[in-house]
């Protein structure tokens, strides 16, 4: 199992679909619910988020590589598929 680091902002739509999604894949795959997930906040931790190599928020790193990066117009539908291929890559050894 792989650490998930997710950068999100409060007020950003795509990042609560992104909460929704993760919320909702827990509930169907139980396995899910053992990956730490670290979430963090960009605008309360500024200094973290300019180690990392993104433009959008949200935007997911497994062990250091970004593997999802949310992009204008995406509907939930592809946000929650990103965010399972995102777990799914987590969960390999």
């Amino acid at each position: 199992m792989k650490d998930v680091l997710m950068f999100y902002l409060d007020d950003c739509g795509y990042c609560r679909n992104a909460r929704l999604a993760l919320d909702e894949l827990f509930a169907e795959t139980p396995a899910y619910r053992d990956l730490k997930i670290t979430k963090i906040e960009e605008s309360r931790e500024p200094e973290l988020a300019d180690r990392y190599d993104y433009y959008a928020v949200p935007s997911f790193f497994v062990d250091g590589e970004k593997r999802f990066e949310a992009h204008i117009g995406m509907r939930y539908g592809d946000i929650k598929a990103a965010v399972k291929d995102v777990l799914d890559f987590a969960l390999q050894e």
